[in-house]
Order: C-alpha cells, then sequence, then structure tokens
C-alpha cells in the first residue's frame, strides 16, 4: 500500500480516515479491539502519530488486499511484536558478544593471557540492519 502522507505529526480521526478512505467508526472499531492505540489530547480527541500510520497501513493491507478478519489481524500483529522483540534481544547478545570478544582481543595484544580459544576460519559478525518494522537507533 502507499503511503499516502505528507508531513510529520498528529492527525485527528476525521483526517486519517479522509486519507485511508476508511469509516471514523473503523478507526475506533481497531482501537476497541487493541489493534490500534492512538494518544488523547486533553479533550479527549485522539491523535494518530506516524507510527499509529505505518500500524493502521500493515493494518488495512492485512484486511483489504489479503482478507485476514480482525482476530486474525490481532494475532499476526501480537507475532510481529514478539518477533521484533526478539530481534532486539539476539541484537543485544551479538553487541554485548561482540564487546567481549574486542575486549579480550585487545587484551591478548596488550601481553596479557587470552581465555579464547583460536578458531581455524575467522568468524564475521555482520552489522546490525534494520528492518522494516524496527526502530533506528
Amino acid at each position: 500500500m502507499a503511503t499516502k502522507r505528507k508531513s510529520q505529526g498528529a492527525y485527528m480521526i476525521s483526517a486519517v480516515a479522509e486519507m485511508y478512505e476508511i469509516h471514523p467508526q473503523t478507526l475506533r472499531m481497531y482501537e476497541r479491539e487493541g489493534l490500534l492505540k492512538p494518544s488523547r489530547t486533553e479533550g479527549n480527541t485522539r491523535l494518530y502519530t506516524e507510527e499509529d500510520l505505518e500500524r493502521l497501513e500493515f493494518i488495512l493491507n492485512l484486511a483489504r488486499d489479503l482478507g485476514v478478519n480482525i482476530a486474525g489481524i490481532a494475532i499476526i500483529l501480537q507475532m510481529r511484536e514478539r518477533m521484533e522483540e526478539t530481534n532486539r534481544q539476539m541484537q543485544s547478545f551479538v553487541d554485548y558478544v561482540r564487546t567481549e570478544m574486542l575486549t579480550h582481543m585487545q587484551q591478548g595484544s596488550t601481553g596479557q593471557a587470552s581465555a579464547m580459544v583460536p578458531s581455524r576460519r575467522p568468524v564475521i559478525v555482520p552489522p546490525h540492519r534494520s528492518g522494516p518494522g524496527e526502530k533506528k537507533r
């Protein structure tokens, strides 16, 4: 689905409904079902951020293009969030291992005995790259 956003900021429900050609009640239903969580002003007006709009585009793609029902969308979103969390944990572990390896390599080069066993072939750990749904650091 093509992005229909023009600029950064927060959008009221009427603007979002118009941008995506959906009824405001659909957005309210998505919120009731826990699929979207827009912030609120002090006057209780819903405000949709860029992140909310990205999530909405994903939801609409599932619903319109793939025919997934609300329950299916909820399951897919939960799985996606779990995968993103697992990816963050794995990246944290890779960063930790990389730091430990560098520390041991530096200690080895300063004459201290290294506890690491040399490998027959080099181990290359690629740099972290952000996935499509992942926030950049």
